[in-house]
């Protein structure tokens, strides 16, 4: 995380608070009145450690983590994916090789700020926890983002969705056995953005890191539980019990409101494990840091997909103001008239979630929702290049839809009449 702070702090604007804050309701507020740059909170009240915040909210911040620039971003993910890099350099925790120094203790949550971000929420939230478990059966382990409600010092709820870790979970049940885990909090971007990645299920998040880092990622051997961790300022050890449920929620989700209430699994604590001056990372819920982690990760799958219905594309993006997740734009190099309309079909098919999707040339900016409108309104004739598909599977994040997800999806062919290019041909971009 230092490391990472040094090489932004030349770019981007890091905000450093020193005035005291409460971690409850008043430093969520803060982070959403900074929505783009790097926050710490130095003086948070009752605790010994600070806050961070904003060190993926924008895809700068990411892109300067991965070393490229924004436009290069998917395909540095796609490259990662597909060539996963085995991980050579491990250490225990009290090791001096590692770069951080820590203290183990007996786990309290008392001693993190972890924040109440709004009034309707269950109560404080860890959002920016990756958790580490391994398949009981197998071995392999998996890493993933999920929110945690605080219960108590040592006992947390987790929203657990059907994945990776939700399976883990499920044999772990069948075993009759507790799933242990870990969370760490406070990770190198490069990394965070790795666990959030759509690999299969028998691969390790932790090797897409490792390409990122170019094969220098160094893990941590926990010696309680067997896990292996990147280095990161607070790490926990525990079990998410296979007898046990909790209420979890209310929680405000992508689309800026409010998730419902579920029975979901808790998690005990057992130790945690502190790196010296370590800060505490919060993810603002509907913040652009939790919409680009959790949206950027579709974009190679709707690329993908795409490419094999029209190869000639070029990128995608789910934009921030379809939350990452409901709105997606696409470049492309159109070569026959109906290539817009396959893509929109290939789109919305690749990523479930999806609702509107729009197809543009590759002489729009993509990243730029001006651009993204000119396009709509110069290129776009309603009644030929608007498709609308009732009655599909959408997401449950979308307040219009139905409780199950069913919604109406709309697709966009923003592209140009081919034969027709000198009609569309943008003065301001050829002289």
């Amino acid at each position: 995380m230092e490391n990472f702070l040094n090489l932004i702090k030349k770019d981007y604007e890091i905000l450093k608070i020193k005035e005291e804050v409460s971690s409850e309701y008043e430093a969520a507020r803060i982070l959403r009145e900074h929505p783009k740059k790097t926050v710490v909170l130095e003086n948070v009240k009752g605790y010994d450690i600070s806050i961070i915040s904003g060190i993926c909210n924008t895809r700068e911040k990411i892109a300067k983590s991965l070393g490229c620039n924004v436009d290069e971003i998917l395909q540095k993910v796609i490259k990662a994916t597909e060539n996963p890099q085995k991980i050579t350099k491990s250490s225990d925790i009290n090791d001096s090789s590692n770069d951080y120094k820590y203290t183990t203790e007996k786990a309290n949550l008392n001693k993190i700020p972890i924040l109440t971000h709004y009034k309707r929420d269950g109560g404080a939230y860890i959002t920016a926890g990756v958790v580490f478990a391994k398949d009981p059966e197998i071995g392999i382990q998996n890493a993933s983002i999920h929110r945690m409600l605080v219960l108590s010092k040592d006992k947390l709820a987790i929203r657990i969705v059907p994945r990776n870790l939700y399976t883990y979970f499920q044999k772990a049940e069948r075993l009759n056995q507790d799933l242990e885990i870990a969370i760490a909090i406070g990770m190198d971007p490069s990394t965070l953005l790795a666990t959030t990645t759509s690999i299969p299920i028998d691969h390790d998040e932790m090797e897409v890191a490792n390409n990122f880092k170019n094969g220098e990622l160094r893990l941590i051997e926990l010696e309680k539980t067997g896990l292996k961790v990147p280095q990161a300022d607070i790490i926990f050890e525990g079990k998410i019990l296979t007898k046990e449920r909790a209420k979890e929620g209310p929680f405000v989700d992508l689309t800026d409101t409010y998730d419902v209430i579920r029975d979901e699994p808790v998690i005990k604590l057992d130790q945690m494990h502190l790196k010296e001056n370590a800060m505490y990372h919060a993810i603002l819920p509907a913040g652009f840091e939790h919409k680009l982690l959790q949206g950027m990760p579709q974009e190679p799958r709707i690329f993908q997909a795409v490419k094999n219905t029209v190869p000639t594309i070029k990128n995608v993006v789910l934009t921030e103001g379809g939350c990452c997740w409901l709105h997606a734009a696409i470049a492309i190099e159109k070569q026959t008239q109906g290539d817009g309309k396959n893509v929109i079909m290939a789109a919305l098919a690749a990523h479930p979630s999806l609702k509107h999707a729009v197809v543009v040339d590759e002489d729009i900016d993509i990243f730029d929702p001006q651009d993204l409108e000119y396009a709509i309104a110069t290129r776009v004739k309603g009644d030929d290049d608007i498709i609308i598909v009732p009655q599909a599977r959408g997401s449950s994040l979308d307040p219009v839809a139905l409780p199950d997800g069913t919604t109406t999806k709309l697709g966009v062919d923003a592209t140009k009449l081919l034969g027709k290019e000198e009609k569309f041909e943008r003065v301001s971009l050829s002289e």
